[in-house]
């Protein structure tokens, strides 16, 4: 009979200029990242700075916005969200995309809904830079964390100088 191998599930909590952030994941990747003042869920080992990532979330914090750029990710997901998620990654610091061009990427232009739906049920926020979506028109539009946290996130990528 072979025994299935577990992994362990570590969280750690770490302050930022927009609220504190918290971590899940294993030593290779993280699974889930959200702006929250809830503690390490049930199961989870507070574990601090597993992996190296909370070291990389300050370093993003404190001016290199480029140090999230490659942290590994292994968030839960459908094939869809998967491949949005994937394209989204690709947009850099100091750039934004529309839900519309998002669509387009992914090679569904009239799916731009759905894009917006996978976008609000990205578990990896910062990391899958949901921030960097705005409208059409160019204006901000819904951030699970509230506007303000959006208006911060892209000016301090330099992609928002208002």
């Amino acid at each position: 009979m072979e025994i299935p191998i577990v992994t362990a599930l570590y969280c750690d909590i770490v302050p930022t200029p927009i609220g504190p952030v918290r971590l899940l994941g294993s030593e290779d990747a993280i699974e889930q990242l959200f702006l929250t003042e809830d503690g390490p869920p049930p199961g989870a080992v507070l574990r601090p700075n597993f992996g190296g990532f909370a070291a990389r979330l300050r370093a993003y914090f404190g001016g290199d916005v480029q140090a999230l750029e490659t942290l590994p990710v292994n968030p839960p997901g459908t094939p869809f969200q998967q491949e949005v998620w994937r394209e989204l990654r690709r947009v850099g610091p100091g750039s934004t995309v529309s839900y519309g061009e998002l669509a387009k990427r992914v090679q569904r232009p009239d799916a731009s809904r759905a894009v917006g739906m996978a976008n609000a049920r990205n578990p990896v926020a910062l990391v899958i830079p949901c921030h960097r979506v705005i409208g059409s028109n160019g204006k901000l539009t819904g951030y699970a964390y509230g506007l303000d946290a959006k208006r911060w996130l892209l000016r301090h990528e330099g992609a928002l100088l208002l």
